[in-house]
């Protein structure tokens, strides 16, 4: 499966992409005609479509018919295929071909797939808003991944003693607006770049907290942060840099709180001993590729040593309990 695992994404990006899926479940169990009818596939194609997608237990084969295979069903029951679509587009769309140059980027402890994405600017966030189809499925993918942890960010975090919050390179507002929803007395200010502005904007209307969430251009790396804030969050973010441009990071953000605030970071973290989880692994192999010149799914140490280093104390881990190696790690400015 290592060996060939490229091959069986295809499968299960062709599957996703020709609707086979939700085809089975809206009307399975299909015949191999009936399904090659519905998607518009000649019999060979259809036959290599269902042997893939039946030999990796995507489907299962009944005699002449096919039915979704059980993982599937109970995905979509429980409303998170969507989530997993969207995760596929992101790898085919963003991620696959930049890995090609997963060894280089290795030797040269660079980000080498940028190369494939056209336009200019030194990271792939500068460069979405020139690849608009790739823009689009970034942000879908962006806002699954984050559904599928912040439930867990909105029940784990304590935000009931905090009446601002900073949410920093907080993409098309996903995070802030599940947090004021969840939390009736909390103003949130989303820092982002220019280019994302108007997605963050968006997103802010449509859930109808113009008045408590508002979003300020701005790039966390360069700009100073607006300070007083009872807590700053970076979601998903420090998975995207070096651990010293982390370490600058969190010292805005003990520059940015008011005295006994805290610092959030929420995202994929690996194990302190170096051996997984595997998802953590696999993940690497694109933050190494193509987002930034450093990055990778770090291990918890290596965040609180940046805590650490930026002054905050009190820290605290919060594993989340989800099949993502989400976490919540913070840490507190003294008072």
């Amino acid at each position: 499966m290592i060996l060939f695992g490229h091959a069986a994404f295809q499968y299960l990006n062709a599957a996703c992409e020709l609707g086979l899926f939700e085809l089975l479940a809206e009307k399975g169990p299909l015949t191999s005609k009936d399904i090659r009818t519905a998607l518009d596939l000649e019999e060979r194609a259809g036959d290599i479509l269902l042997l893939g997608c039946a030999a990796l237990g995507l489907v299962h084969r009944d005699g002449p018919t096919c039915r979704l295979s059980a993982e599937i069903t109970d995905l979509m029951e429980r409303d998170e295929w969507t989530h997993v679509v969207n995760t596929v587009a992101f790898e085919q769309y963003v991620v696959y071909e930049s890995q090609r140059d997963f060894t280089d980027s290795l030797r040269h402890n660079t980000n080498v797939g940028l190369r494939r994405v056209p336009g200019d600017g030194t990271g792939l966030y500068r460069r979405l808003s020139q690849n608009p189809h790739m823009e689009e499925v970034f942000y879908r993918y962006m806002r699954s991944w984050s559904q599928l942890a912040n439930a867990h960010l909105v029940r784990h975090l304590d935000l009931s003693g905090a009446r601002t919050l900073l949410d920093c390179g907080g993409g098309d507002a996903v995070n802030a607006t599940a947090l004021a929803q969840a939390n009736p007395h909390l103003r949130v200010t989303v820092l982002e770049i220019p280019e994302s502005v108007p997605l963050a904007e968006e997103a802010i209307r449509a859930a109808g907290l113009q008045g408590r969430v508002t979003v300020r251009a701005a790039d966390i790396l360069e700009d100073p942060f607006p300070t007083g804030f009872d807590c700053v969050l970076f979601a998903h973010q420090l998975v995207i840099w070096t651990p010293e441009e982390n370490t600058a990071l969190l010292r805005k953000a003990h520059t940015a709180l008011a005295p006994g605030g805290r610092v959030a970071v929420f995202n994929s973290m690996s194990d302190d001993t170096g051996d997984g989880p595997l998802i953590a692994a696999l993940d690497s192999v694109y933050f190494a590729s193509l987002p930034a010149e450093g990055g990778m799914i770090y291990p918890w140490s290596r965040h609180e040593a940046s805590m650490r280093a930026a002054g905050f104390t009190e820290l605290r881990r919060i594993p989340l309990p989800t099949w993502t190696p989400h976490g919540i790690l913070t840490g507190t400015r003294a008072a």
